[in-house]
């Protein structure tokens, strides 16, 4: 019986060739922009290189600090900080603080390279899951020691260092010269805890590590032994977290500070107004979002089946007359309908695969790998379905209805 649906639904489709070509141009169309924004989503808040185990990572990236009258004021942690009441949690598994990115220059044969560099310690590269190229991420020994080695991405290598070898060869960064040790793979700009073009060992910032102070340039990235340790964890830091505040020479100051995901942290920060997880409002706004950006081209494709379905109403008219019933003819125009949805959906994953291309080679988004991973293709077949589903239904529904003696008049009411 499928089959035999599939049959009548080319057929029809290949009958009205402009209908059927409005109708994949607003599905594809439609599908493309939401395969993109997915691609997106996953791209920024997804297990991707180096957050692989994005279960089992917290970050903290913000201190707010708030008093009677209205003020408040927020920023990254200071080293001081994160080193005595977040290294030493009992919780998780490892704990490691590293600095913001700052943009430091190279020169080349001439040449200006403007790099982002990032100061780290050893256990950086225990947590986080770096592809090596060449070489070896720098030891706990050089952290120490404040030796000016350095770990480089790729396109910072190729740049720099051309055909010739890298590893043990020396890049100049702001007049300072580091021995390389590893070279890795470009890591997107918007993986703001791991990107860098330079890692070089935190204590070369010696400046910073005993300032004391709450407030500063610093990230926290928390490994818990496995994710169903991070309520603990959080638990702990709220601990933590009340101990600090009461240890300030002012009463009346608030602090705010939370051990979060990646999502969680946007979240907390443009929803929740700092204080708040957020989450719930963010999945709610992208449900709506989603929702509009589809509703009109699935009222445009309704308003195409229906009239589709109106010339069948003859082909209707004879099926109940041989005693087809309503369920019977829904379900048939609803294959029909998902296989349309389908065969748009097809297009649509081909304009996004264009479409998240341009946008890599663009260097729009520095370092970008945007991709329809299977997570991606996952979603991108729930839309389709829930497409066919939602612009199917009221007009399979409709002609269902009609009357035998009337439909093979051609009546549609």
């Amino acid at each position: 019986m499928l089959k035999n649906y599939l049959k009548i639904a080319w057929k029809v489709l290949l009958r009205r060739k402009f209908f059927t070509f409005i109708s994949l141009f607003g599905i594809s169309f439609t599908l493309m922009v939401l395969m993109v924004a997915t691609s997106l989503y996953d791209h920024t808040f997804g297990p991707q290189m180096p957050e692989r185990k994005m279960d089992e990572l917290l970050f903290v990236n913000m201190m707010r600090e708030s008093a009677e009258g209205g003020y408040m004021s927020s920023g990254p942690p200071s080293y001081y900080f994160l080193d005595r009441h977040v290294r030493t949690l009992q919780t998780p598994e490892m704990v490691s603080i590293n600095s913001m990115p700052f943009q430091v220059n190279s020169y080349i044969n001439n040449r200006k390279l403007a790099l982002d560099i990032k100061y780290t310690d050893q256990q950086f590269w225990d947590i986080l899951d770096f592809n090596f190229v060449e070489g070896s991420s720098f030891g706990q020994h050089d952290v120490k020691s404040a030796n000016r080695v350095a770990v480089i991405n790729e396109h910072t290598r190729n740049q720099y260092f051309g055909d010739t070898e890298a590893i043990g060869n020396y890049i100049e960064v702001d007049q300072v010269k580091y021995k390389v040790v590893g070279v890795v793979e470009d890591v997107p700009v918007l993986r703001l805890h791991s990107y860098a073009d330079v890692w070089v060992p935190i204590t070369l910032r010696s400046q910073d590590l005993n300032k004391p102070g709450l407030r500063g340039t610093y990230f926290a990235t928390i490994k818990a032994r496995q994710a169903t340790d991070i309520p603990a964890i959080k638990e702990e830091y709220a601990q933590v977290m009340q101990v600090v505040e009461k240890q300030q020479p002012d009463k009346d100051t608030k602090l705010s500070s939370f051990p979060d995901t990646v999502i969680e942290a946007f979240a907390r920060t443009f929803l929740g107004k700092g204080k708040e997880p957020g989450l719930t409002k963010l999945y709610v706004i992208l449900a709506v979002v989603a929702l509009l950006f589809m509703l009109l081209p699935a009222v445009n494709l309704v308003n195409i089946n229906i009239s589709r379905i109106m010339e069948r109403s003859s082909e209707i008219g004879v099926r109940k007359a041989f005693g087809a019933s309503s369920s019977t003819i829904i379900g048939q125009f609803l294959v029909e309908n998902i296989f349309l949805t389908l065969l748009g959906g097809l297009l649509g994953f081909g304009l996004s695969a264009l479409v998240l291309h341009l946008i890599n080679d663009s260097n729009l988004l520095v370092y970008s790998d945007l991709g329809l991973n299977l997570r991606v293709f996952g979603m991108g077949l729930l839309l389709c379905l829930v497409f066919g589903l939602v612009s199917g239904v009221y007009p399979a529904y409709k002609m269902s209805r009609l009357h035998a003696v009337e439909a093979l008049k051609g009546g549609t009411k």
